[in-house]
């Protein structure tokens, strides 16, 4: 039996030994091929460079795509080819999830190339890898409140397709960059109101105020906007501005006569009458 053990033992060693040798053998075949195909590339001509990133884009290939057209740029810098690389291995990033990457390609091409008749293609992919920066996978999939967000990036998007808005008016890419500014917009003026609404219930009714104001100011024609409006007449009732809560209040009933928080605003002011009433009748009592 001790024997028949020691055997068993044996055997076992010699199956990891093996194990590890053919992974060896593995990793020294796949070097030995990488180098042979490194070596086969340096012999390519620019026109084989791109035709072979564009084919690995093309069949959604993105990572060898992007070491690809990283390769073209680096061997062959100038040139047509070179500043179409550029917008391509962006896209390659984009679709890899690589962000940062993605805006620095395209960030160089629009400094290197303002020239370059594809120049609002490039701002309406920067203004999308801004778009969908810093959305993990599961939010892809999964429906969640985009207003939670940090809106640096969203601020950043804005600011991309309205460039490409301004200056490519009869861009085949504008229509959709309109689209994506009027939600952008939205959102963002949904951020600010739901911080407004955070700063009501911490009683900081001057941030509050301060930030439904940035609203008004800043996203007109946005949702958002009534509700701000009334949560500035709200706030200033609380702070004793009463002045200042019929202004905001006036201008509420004037632009959205039939928005609900007219009616509440109307019973805040009829409630702090009451109260004012109350107070004076105990006075002279």
């Amino acid at each position: 039996m001790h024997i028949f053990k020691i055997f068993i033992l044996l055997i076992f060693f010699l199956s990891l030994g093996g194990c590890s040798a053919l992974k060896n053998i593995k990793k020294n075949a796949d070097e030995e091929k990488a180098k042979k195909e490194e070596k086969n590339r340096s012999e390519w001509t620019v026109d084989r460079y791109y035709a072979e990133a564009k084919s690995k884009l093309e069949a959604e290939e993105y990572k060898d795509a992007a070491k690809l057209y990283e390769q073209l740029e680096s061997r062959y810098p100038f040139g047509e080819y070179a500043q179409q690389s550029l917008l391509e291995s962006a896209y390659a990033y984009y679709k890899t999830n690589q962000d940062e990457s993605a805006l620095a390609s395209i960030n160089r091409f629009i400094q290197l190339y303002p020239l370059n008749k594809n120049l609002d293609y490039a701002y309406y992919l920067k203004g999308l890898v801004n778009f969908n920066r810093g959305v993990g996978i599961i939010q892809k999939y999964v429906p969640y409140d985009e207003t939670q967000r940090d809106p640096a990036s969203a601020e950043e998007s804005l600011k991309d397709f309205k460039s490409l808005v301004q200056r490519f008016p009869n861009s085949q890419y504008a229509k959709e960059a309109a689209q994506r500014i009027v939600y952008l917009r939205n959102r963002l003026a949904q951020h600010e109101l739901n911080v407004a609404h955070y700063y009501m219930r911490r009683n900081a009714y001057i941030g509050a105020i301060n930030r439904a104001q940035y609203v008004v100011e800043n996203y007109q024609r946005t949702p958002a906007v009534p509700e701000a409006l009334t949560l500035m007449v709200r706030g200033y009732k609380i702070l004793g501005l009463d002045d200042l809560a019929k202004s905001n209040f006036e201008v509420l009933e004037h632009n959205y006569p039939g928005y609900f928080g007219v009616s509440r605003a109307k019973e805040l002011k009829i409630i702090k009458e009451k109260q004012e009433e109350i107070t004076g009748t105990t006075a002279k009592k």
